[in-house]
This record gives structure tokens, sequence and C-alpha cells, in this order.
């Protein structure tokens, strides 16, 4: 009974001292500059074309930096996005910023699954703020609501282009069984 009496305790202990240690491992992080984006990512099952030209379709907006088919890169450019990073509600308590800038790095990767063709799409955004003049630019966690919003984006226009493919193919094949020879 005793063992049992003391367990609770022990592990209230143990799961305290954890969240203390990971609070401090990802503060420590963050001060040396390690990266702090993180990496979202989806699996379509698509043709690896349809994917790269669903991708470069959601992106239409943006400037692109890099593009690289072959090897399944796209980079935007530096976007200046101070306003947002600024807006707030009349009673947050978040930071406000000189300037803030961000860019999206996308890859594909092809690859099979469940024996269909399909295409790995990852999405970092690299966040990057200045709080004054004196103080430089520094990275910043994102929130993964842009990374989220391509991800679904892409994933739309992969939907739509095969549900077009499917009616062109039917139609195709409705005129060619109601030619008569």
């Amino acid at each position: 009974m005793r063992i049992l009496s003391c367990g609770p305790i022990v592990v209230l202990g143990l799961i305290a001292t954890s969240m203390l240690n990971t609070s401090c491992v990802s503060a420590y992080r963050k001060t040396l500059g390690q990266d702090v984006s993180q990496v979202f990512h989806r699996i379509y099952i698509s043709d690896y074309n349809v994917a790269w030209q669903a991708t470069l379709d959601a992106l239409k907006s943006s400037r692109l930096d890099v593009s690289n088919r072959e090897g399944g890169i796209v980079q935007t450019r530096w976007t200046e996005n101070t306003a947002e990073k600024n807006f707030t509600e009349s009673f947050g308590t978040a930071e406000s910023y000189l300037k803030a800038q961000y860019r999206l790095r996308i890859t594909l990767a092809k690859g099979f699954y469940n024996g269909k063709p399909s295409v790995k799409v990852t999405v970092q955004k690299e966040q990057m703020v200045q709080r004054d003049v004196l103080e430089g630019w520094r990275p910043i966690e994102s929130d993964g609501i842009d990374e989220n919003t391509l991800l679904y984006r892409v994933g739309r226009i992969i939907i739509m282009r095969n549900k077009i493919a499917k009616l062109e193919e039917e139609k195709t094949n409705s005129a060619i069984n109601n030619t008569e020879f």
C-alpha cells in the first residue's frame, strides 16, 4: 500500500520535471539560433506533373526565387509581412515589430502509396523579424497557418484537375462509343 500511495506523487514529480526540462531546452535552442522553423507535409495520390503544376498554381500570387522541377524545389522571394505580424487585438499582449518578412520553401518528392503513384509535398516557412533599428534580423517560429493553407490549396487543385481529367476521359469514351461505322 505504501508504494501505491507514493506512486502518484513520484509520477507528478516526474511530469513536472520533464515539462520544466522541455521548456528550458526549447528556450536554449532559440537563444543558440537553431532553426526554429517547422516542416509541414502531406502525401497526395497523384501524378508528379499534376502536383507540380498544382503547387505553382497555389503560389501564383507569390514571386518565385527558385523553381526547379527536376529537383522538386520551389522557393519564394522574401515577402514583407510587418502589418500582419503587428495586427493584434486591442487587449493583445503580442510583441510589435519594426520589420517582418518571410519566405516559403516547398519540396516535392515522388513515391508510391499503396501501389499508386503519390507525391509528398513539404512546406517550410522562414519567418524573420526585427524589433528595432539596433537589433538585427532574427528567426521566429511560424504559427503554421500559411503552411497548412498552402497544402490545402495544393490538395484542392489536385482534386479539381483529377476530376476534370476524368470527365474529359468519360466524354472522349462516350464520343468514341457513339460514333457509328
